[in-house]
Formats: C-alpha cells, structure tokens, sequence
C-alpha cells in the first residue's frame, strides 16, 4: 500500500484556515453567482457553523416556503447533539432559488449526487479548494474553512463574544475557540497596542 506523502501522520491534523478577508468573501460569491447549487454551499456554509458532514444532509423540504428567522433543527453527525440554526436573509436569498430548482427535480437533499444521495464531504472540500484556487487565495483552505470563516467574522467583524462562540461551537475553553479561530495571536498584539 503506497502512502500518500500529503496525509498527514497519524494522531495529528491539518488545519485549514478561515477566510478572513469580506473582500475575498465577495470575490467567492461573485465567482459562484452563475451557479446556484455552490453558491447555496457557500453562503449557508459561511453563515452557519455547520461541519461539510452536515450541510450534505440538509433537505429541500427545509428551505423551500422558509422565512426570515424560521429554524431548522438537524443532529449534528459528529456530537449526536441537535443543532438549531436561524436562516437569516442572506442564507435564504442565496439557497431559496436552488432550493426551489431542487424540488421542481424532486431532489430530498440540497446538495445531493448524480445518485440522489447527498454529496460526499470530501467533495465539498475539493470544491472550496478549487473555489479558493480560483480567486488566488494564499493559504489553505477546505471545507471545514467554511466553518471557520462564520465563527472568524463573527468574532471579528460582529464583536461575538467568545462565550457564545464556545457555546455554537462546542469548545470546551476560550483558548480552544480562539486558536480554532486562528484570532488570539492578533488579539494579543491588539491589546499591546493600546493607549494606557
């Protein structure tokens, strides 16, 4: 059995980053526009904390008639623990159209395969590589980068306080939901830098 030189050793991981920049974040959705399936993806995995195992297992029937600030409830694959997420504007202006494509195929999952099952995760990450590729993103990048990039501009951009990103989350101490948002090292220098 010949082994891939790119995996990484057993007990430890690669770690992918979040799209920090909204500049790229726009070039990713301008890039994506003329397809409605990725650009579904995209929008609802950066405005969720979903993991790629669990966005494949979202149905149709939960997005087509969905409002502003309806929810849908799923058990996350990798806890077992039931995950409540509020669809806000932009997660239903980006999904609604292909949702709607999808029922009129009679399609269960949003983002199934040529079989009807949904897509496989590990074609999600192939995607946001290519997508990340594509717009000359320095970095790496996968699906969990969706994932990163919620929690990186909520803290980020929104103030979210590390309690309540714990909490979507599932960490167990600041420290882990800092380092998994790749933001302590630059909060640090922040505080450096202010006047006393």
């Amino acid at each position: 059995m010949t082994l891939n030189p790119n995996h990484p050793q057993k007990g430890s991981s690669i770690k992918v980053d979040p799209i920090t920049s909204r500049k790229d974040i726009a070039s990713l959705k301008k890039l994506l526009e003329e397809n409605p399936r990725d650009l579904a993806l995209f929008v609802l995995g950066i405005n969720t904390n979903l993991r790629a195992v669990d966005l494949v297992e979202l149905r149709v029937d939960q997005f087509v008639g969905a409002k502003v600030g309806d929810e849908i409830v799923l058990r996350e694959n990798k806890t077992g623990k039931n995950r409540r997420i509020t669809l806000s504007p932009t997660v239903l202006e980006a999904v609604r159209p292909w949702a709607n494509q999808c029922r009129s195929l009679e399609e269960e999952y949003l983002f199934s395969s040529r079989n009807g099952a949904p897509m496989a995760p590990n074609y999600v990450n192939k995607l946001v590589k290519k997508w990340c590729s594509k717009i000359n993103l320095k970095g790496n990048y996968g699906s969990h980068s969706l994932r990163k990039t919620f929690g990186y501009q909520q803290r980020v951009v929104y103030k979210v306080g590390i309690a309540q990103l714990m909490e979507i989350f599932n960490h167990s101490s600041p420290k882990q939901t800092l380092d998994y948002l790749c933001v302590q090292p630059d909060e640090i220098r922040d505080i450096y830098m202010n006047p006393i």
